[in-house]
């Protein structure tokens, strides 16, 4: 069968790597095209020749509302692109993962040609803006979700929904980043041997702009109290040298390192978490974490008027409770920064308490096999579709 596959950032890339892994095993004459970053192109190359990939997500991605407004002309045009390419594939399924401001668009079109349309980790609407509960309702014929609070969200709600685990357990416990020790970590990335805060600023240049000042006053207040401590800033393959230089610069015992985000997490005594996917991979991995988030402060104030669960973090939204804090806006300051995370540092009651409800966490996500038990159901969904 034929799948095109949409995925617009840093973790749709993750999830779609993992999905095609398992469509590839499912099955074996699949051909996928699809919207996606090197994870999935190097999935990809080891089962097909040619090129599947369409467009990289590093290509434009936005965050925040305001800014998605003053890119709204450049988005438009590759939701036309891409509604043409489906129009000329031909695909048996489109499969949209998470992005919802490009991939509703998507979802319009595709049902409304006639291709069968499944959603692959559900918007958030159980966070915000409720009322595209409609969409979903008109233009998917399943959606496919990985909380396991979702489920008691979507029921009743109209849309056909399968849960069978989060793909992230997988991703993490399968990543040979896990298995290397600390020593061969620190010589591979040319690091101090010392002990280490990892800084997480996100994969979008916004993020990175609104994250790393505040970051860097951390770095240089602790260092000059604790000169044998140093910082890694875990990049986003995404980004490149040039992005973090003007930040670093004159900084030496701050160091960026690429693609090494579970490695660095690892390692670290504690990190510093621009919320997102990474937040949650922190607690699967095991490491004491603070959350920060901040964005442009127009975005804010939407957001604020939106935003209806009590945390930004996925892990403390399927913990039910503040696993790990969370500073956002204007409470993502150098002062409360510091004081939490020297909490991580040294607090050994508080740092077991987190691990303890970490565990918590993965055992609310279920067993690993998530990414084959999606494919192996889509694949089931679309033969019966067809019979």
């Amino acid at each position: 069968m034929k799948y095109y596959i949409v995925a617009g950032e840093a973790s749709g890339d993750l999830h779609g790597s993992n999905l095609m892994k398992g469509l590839y095993a499912q099955d074996p004459q699949a051909d996928i095209r699809f919207w996606g970053g090197e994870q999935m192109n190097a999935v990809y190359r080891q089962h097909q020749s040619g090129t599947g990939l369409v467009k990289d997500y590093r290509d434009g991605a936005v965050m925040g509302y305001l800014e998605v407004f003053l890119k709204a002309f450049s988005l438009l045009k590759k939701v036309k692109f891409c509604q043409d390419d489906i129009a000329a594939w031909q695909p048996d399924v489109v499969i949209l993962i998470d992005y919802p401001g490009f991939n509703f668009k998507i979802a319009e079109f595709a049902h409304n040609a006639g291709f069968k349309v499944f959603y692959y980790i559900a918007p958030k609407l159980w966070a915000s803006r409720e009322g595209r509960i409609r969409k979903l309702q008109a233009w998917v014929d399943r959606l496919f979700i990985i909380f396991p609070f979702e489920q008691t969200y979507f029921e009743g709600k109209g849309v056909p929904f399968t849960y069978v685990g989060n793909p992230l357990v997988d991703a993490i416990d399968q990543s040979p980043a896990l298995q290397e020790s600390r020593a061969d970590f620190i010589q591979r990335c040319s690091l101090p041997d010392a002990p280490y805060i990892a800084l997480l600023a996100g994969s979008r240049n916004m993020e990175i702009g609104q994250m790393m000042p505040t970051f860097m006053q951390l770095a240089d207040r602790w260092h000059a109290q604790e000169p044998s401590c140093h910082f890694v800033v875990a990049a986003a393959p995404s980004r490149t040298p040039e992005d973090y230089a003007t930040y670093i610069e004159g900084r030496p015992y701050v160091k960026v390192v690429f693609g090494e985000t579970y490695a660095a997490l690892r390692h670290a005594r504690a990190a510093v978490i621009n919320s997102g996917t990474a937040s949650l991979e922190a607690a699967l991995i095991g490491t004491p974490q603070v959350v920060g988030y901040r964005v442009a402060p127009l975005s804010a104030i939407i957001m604020r008027r939106l935003i209806k669960v009590p945390y930004v973090s996925l892990a403390n939204l399927i913990l039910g409770r503040l696993a790990f804090q969370e500073l956002l806006q204007e409470n993502f300051t150098l002062v409360k920064l510091e004081a939490e995370v020297r909490r991580l540092w040294a607090d050994e009651p508080y740092r077991q308490k987190m691990q303890a409800d970490y565990a918590e966490i993965r055992t609310l996500l279920g067993g690993g096999g998530a990414s084959d038990a999606v494919a192996r159901a889509m694949i089931n969904e679309l033969k019966v579709k067809t019979q």
